[in-house]
């Protein structure tokens, strides 16, 4: 069974620590997802239980400390492209799970924003 990925999100890649010690990001690309708005307890990297905004099915991996928001980057200022701290209705990525499918045919992705 495949997951149906309707609605696009940006993706912006934590890349590397700046002279501060504060994450920057790479130029952020569209991908597929299913979102979803809503509560769900999940445990972070730290072993500690979270609470999500959002859960989201993207088709490929993401990573930790990345951002995402629905929409797509015609949506956005150049300005919010280059940080996704800036855009109101991005979110950090807190937690991100990979599982296989039963045939091993597909890498299924969950993340909690």
């Amino acid at each position: 069974m495949k997951i149906a990925r309707p609605q696009t999100a940006v993706y912006w890649t934590p890349s590397t620590l700046d002279g501060f010690g504060n994450v920057t990001f790479a130029t952020p690309v569209e991908i597929a997802v299913r979102w979803e708005n809503k509560v769900e307890l999940f445990i972070d990297n730290q072993g500690k239980e979270q609470k999500s905004a959002a859960v989201v099915y993207p088709v490929s991996e993401v990573k930790l400390e990345g951002y995402l928001y629905l929409g797509t980057l015609d949506d956005l200022s150049p300005a919010e492209e280059s940080n996704p701290k800036s855009v109101t209705t991005a979110k950090e990525i807190r937690g991100v799970s990979a599982s296989i499918n039963i045939k091993g045919t597909q890498t299924l992705y969950k993340v909690w924003l």
